[in-house]
This record gives structure tokens, C-alpha cells and sequence, in this order.
């Protein structure tokens, strides 16, 4: 199975290409390499790189794919926030734009990286993949919106697949410290604080990068019936978390460490949780982390390398502060786009 995966330089993308390799695929990655040198371990590149943005593929370079994994997005909400148009070119546009080649070339499965953010505010009540969209952030409306039009481009001969990832975390390659729990246990073995910038209060269902990984493989895998043109909430239900939770489990995994709250931390909009039942009509999809394993690994990968303060307060691992360091170093422009003479 020939797999093309865009954003195969970013955070999900550094874990699931080597998992693909060892599974068989023959993997070609697409990265535009914002995140190159955003490294906290090697990384693999036992596979085809093509250098390049995915707002500017055409027809002929997706020829030849059974599956695109589609990973490559302004990935959070600090992102979505800065510049919601620019959001919505690149996330909604981009990403249905990327879909109609995909299928013009003959591409017969579409995997989308969608996110349970597009629930946003929904409380309380366990929700699952017919409950309302209600998001809350630029980027939530983008996953969304993408959910809904690639949908219409489904037939016959072409399986659009929506992966609607929990929050992630967990160790990767190219480590991001904009990810909650990832970000909690840094502050914890760094600082021996654990800050909390809510009341604690919201639920955030989580789950590890690399169950996201064995998802989409799954999917990418699992007989046409059971996921064409359906969406599939990605992770465990057990693993709904109120960030009080998530702190306290950090508070037991990083010695000597202890929760602070900031001054005027109040309740988050985004309160989520939600229902992964569906995720077993995936064939062999089981997620395998849970948070006190995730944590544990966590504070033992910072401690081996070692993760130092100032990376941690460094643009390497956080997505908006290095594009927004390209931007004041001219390497990139308004657009995003790397400007001229710029090797990548």
C-alpha cells in the first residue's frame, strides 16, 4: 500500500511515518518544513521527503497513492486565533482542495486528522460522533468544516475517513510543549510547579500520539464498509479528564513537584467529553497509553535528554512562537509561505 502522509515533519507525523515503515507501507512524506530543526529526538528518514506546501500540490503528485493521511494544518488554537483567515485558507480550503486532487488522481482512501475540538462546548454529557458541533476557537471551526465538505466528495471510488483526534501527547521526535499534558509534566520537572492557567474545572478527553499513529494505520487498513465517509472519535473514553485531574496525576509522577493555580484562573469554554466507543469498528485499533503511563514516559524522556528551561521557554517545541520567529527573521511571509531564495 503506496501512502503519501502530509505534515510528515510535525508532531503526529515524526511518530506515525516509522510506525508505517515497520507495518509494510511504502511511505512518501510531504512537509512544507516549518518544524525541520524543531528536534528533540532523531527522527526517522528511511523514507521520500518531498519539500513542499500542500496548498501547492497538484493532480500528478498525488498519482500512484492509495491513501493520503492528511496531517498537515495550523495545528491549535493559539495559531487559529492569530490569524482566523489565514486558518481558514490553509485548514478548510486547503485541506478540500487537497481532497478533490486526491480523488481526480485516483486516490481511493482520504484520511483527515479532524480533532474532538469541534465539539467544543458540550459540557458535561458524554458526546459522541452524531452529537452537535459547536466549536469554540478559528481552528475548531476549521475541522468542522472540512468534516462537512470533504464528505460530499464521497462515492464509489473514493473513502474520505475523519479521525477526530482527542488532545494529544506523549514523546515525538518533534516535541511540542503547546499540548497540555506534555507542557504540565515539562513545568513540573523543570520548575517543580505545576501552573494552572484554568479553574481546572473543563473536561479534555486525551490521547497519545502514538495511538493517533495506530489509528490511522488501522484505518487506512480496515475494509471499505466500515469507514466509508464516516468519522471516528480517536482515543479511549476512559481517558476523559478534568485538568485538575491531569495535574494531580503530574503532581504524583514528577517527585517533590506541586499544583499552583494563576491568579484569576477561571473556567475554559472548550469542556468537552467525549464517547470512543466507534473507534472499535476499527479493526485491531486499541489505544495502548493511558495518562499516568504517558506522564511517566514524559518526565523520563525530559530527564534523559535532558529538557533544559531554555528550551522549554524557547520556540523549538512551541508551533506559534517558531512560526512567528521565521516570520521576524523574513524567512517566511503573511502568508506563511517560505520567501524567495529561502532553502528548505
Amino acid at each position: 500500500m503506496r501512502v503519501l502522509v502530509t505534515g510528515s515533519q510535525g508532531y503526529i507525523g515524526s511518530v506515525l511515518t516509522p510506525l508505517l515503515l515497520e507495518e509494510g507501507f511504502e511511505v512518501v512524506g510531504l512537509d512544507t518544513g516549518w518544524f525541520d530543526d524543531c528536534l528533540f529526538q532523531e527522527p526517522c528518514s528511511s523514507f521520500r521527503l518531498l519539500k513542499q506546501d500542500f496548498r501547492d500540490v497538484e493532480v500528478a503528485d498525488l498519482a500512484g497513492f492509495d491513501v493520503v493521511m492528511h496531517l498537515a494544518a495550523l495545528s491549535n488554537d493559539p495559531l487559529g486565533d492569530i490569524n482566523p483567515e489565514l486558518t481558514m485558507q490553509i485548514n478548510h480550503q486547503g485541506t478540500v482542495r487537497l481532497a478533490r486532487l486526491a480523488k481526480q488522481a485516483g486516490v481511493g482512501r482520504f484520511l483527515v486528522s479532524s480533532s474532538c475540538s469541534i465539539y467544543g462546548k458540550s459540557g458535561d454529557a458524554l458526546i459522541d460522533e452524531t452529537g452537535e458541533l459547536n466549536p469554540v476557537t478559528p481552528y475548531g471551526k476549521t475541522k468542522a468544516l472540512v468534516d462537512r465538505d470533504v464528505a460530499l466528495l464521497a462515492d464509489e471510488s473514493f473513502t474520505p475517513v475523519f479521525l477526530r483526534n482527542a488532545t494529544a501527547y506523549g514523546v515525538s521526535p518533534r516535541l511540542r510543549l503547546d499540548l497540555v499534558l506534555n507542557d504540565l509534566v515539562s513545568s513540573a520537572f523543570l520548575t517543580g510547579k505545576i501552573l494552572m492557567l484554568s479553574d481546572g474545572t473543563p473536561w479534555r478527553p486525551l490521547v497519545h500520539v502514538e495511538d493517533i499513529a495506530r489509528a490511522f494505520i488501522a484505518a487506512a487498513r480496515a475494509p471499505r464498509a466500515a469507514v466509508h465517509n464516516e468519522a471516528f472519535n480517536i482515543g479511549a473514553t476512559s481517558e476523559n479528564y478534568q485538568i485538575s485531574e491531569l495535574a494531580d496525576i503530574v503532581c504524583r509522577t514528577v517527585p517533590g513537584s506541586q499544583i499552583e493555580y494563576a491568579a484569576g484562573a477561571g473556567p475554559d469554554l472548550r469542556c468537552y467529553r467525549v464517547d470512543f466507543s466507534k473507534a472499535a469498528w476499527l479493526p485491531g485499533f486499541e489505544p495502548q497509553w493511558n495518562i499516568a503511563l504517558g506522564a511517566k514516559q514524559l518526565l523520563e524522556a525530559y530527564q534523559e535528554r535532558p529538557l533544559t528551561a531554555d528550551e522549554a521557554a524557547g520556540a523549538s517545541y512551541r508551533r506559534l512562537a517558531k512560526l512567528q520567529q521565521l516570520e521576524r527573521e523574513e524567512q517566511l511571509d503573511d502568508q506563511l509561505r517560505w520567501k524567495e531564495g529561502i532553502l528548505i
